[in-house]
């Protein structure tokens, strides 16, 4: 995949905000990586801040419809995994200023 269309994608994530935090879900540091096929078949790889999180089906879908707008992109699947676990130290320096951590 063109790293254009890398930036593109993850531009786009950055429009998915967690409902609970505020903050989009790239400059969290939930998304670990994003890679699409020759089809247009794209697989978005990312935590949740935890296991329990009771919104995950919402971020999943708002992960689905941000990525939809990309014509490139045919297919979304979204692949939540837990390793490596998320902290705080995969935050962006803007997510952690917006939320007051140093």
């Amino acid at each position: 995949m063109e790293e254009a269309l890398k930036e593109n994608l993850m531009g786009a994530l950055e429009q998915v905000v967690d409902p609970e935090l505020g903050i989009d879900i790239v400059n969290l540091g939930l998304v670990y990586d994003v890679e699409m096929d020759e089809a247009g078949a794209t697989t978005v790889t990312m935590t949740l801040t935890s296991m329990g999180c009771p919104l995950a089906g919402t971020i999943v879908d708002q992960v689905k419809i941000a990525l939809s707008d990309i014509p490139e992109v045919k297919e979304t699947e979204v692949n939540i995994v837990w390793n490596p676990p998320w902290s705080k130290d995969r935050m962006s320096r803007y997510a952690k200023i917006a939320l007051g951590i140093t």
